[in-house]
């Protein structure tokens, strides 16, 4: 089996969810990533696809004429408290979008009770047909690929899943064999990205680089080819490349055709293409 490749919504994050659907099929793409609530935990507000009817449909409509899929859907970010009904109606509408995985933060510090919402979260998912996938980032509570793994192991929930991004896989010290050593059914999709070196390794640099400075792969001092041996052949790649000063000169449409170019040259290069 090939890897399905999606285009992540931070990639081409200065187009609408339609206009997105367009961009990926004419790029190439498999699938799509779209945002219904805000990553940032301040000064972001909820997007409109989450609640607008109208949109909906539209976005529908485009995804059946242009062929794509939406892969995965952001973000749920887990807090010590949380609004439960707001992330019932986050999945509805996943369903609704006929999305296959959510992606999950986490900011508890209490590891136990992070867990415990973590497998919440995935029993909600779970009847509306997605898969709970937790991200780890340095600067969050769950800081690598180990704590990670050992918070969806401990959910004990078949759909939950470990995100890993080529950025904070390397950010974070974690290694290609931990990510080989994972479980595949753990695995439901990875990012791919690249990321320049040397770094700011304080918080704020890693936050200012994930958001708005990442690289196309294989064009940083990330092991973008390492990640792609040790992950599972048949894994969908979201391709996850914001770049602000690159969007401030070249179209989505290119800067995804380019993400998608890097990508297969990856690919191509461990004879998976």
């Amino acid at each position: 089996m090939s890897h399905a490749i999606s285009l992540a919504f931070l990639t081409v994050f200065d187009i609408g969810p339609v206009e997105a659907v367009r961009v990926a099929a004419a790029a190439g793409y498999d699938m799509l990533g779209v945002r219904l609530l805000p990553a940032a935990t301040s000064g972001e507000q909820d997007y409109p696809l989450l609640t607008d009817d109208a949109l909906l449909a539209d976005m529908k409509t485009a995804l059946s004429d242009h062929g794509i899929r939406v892969g995965d859907v952001e973000i749920i970010r887990l807090k010590p408290e949380n609004d439960w009904p707001l992330i019932e109606r986050f999945c509805a509408r996943c369903e609704a979008l006929d999305a296959r995985h959510i992606l999950v933060a986490g900011d508890d510090p209490d590891t136990g009770r992070l867990t415990a919402n973590f497998a919440r979260l995935c029993e909600i998912a779970a009847r509306h047909g997605q898969t709970a996938d937790l991200e780890f980032m340095p600067w969050t509570a769950v800081p690598d690929l180990a704590s990670a793994a050992a918070i969806v192991a401990a959910s004990g929930q078949p759909n939950g899943g470990v995100l890993i991004d080529a950025l904070h896989l390397d950010r974070s010290s974690s290694s290609t064999a931990e990510v080989a050593g994972l479980p595949p059914a753990r695995m439901n999709y990875v990012q791919f990205c690249d990321g320049p070196v040397p770094y700011d390794p304080s918080d704020e640099g890693l936050i200012r680089v994930a958001r708005g400075e990442r690289l196309m792969p294989g064009l940083g001092g990330v092991d973008v080819t390492g990640l792609a041996r040790a992950i599972p052949q048949d894994v969908t790649i979201s391709v996850e490349v914001p770049h602000r000063a690159l969007a401030s000169k070249v179209d989505a449409r290119a800067r995804a055709e380019m993400a998608m170019a890097a990508t297969r040259g990856i690919l191509r290069g461990i004879g998976r293409l």
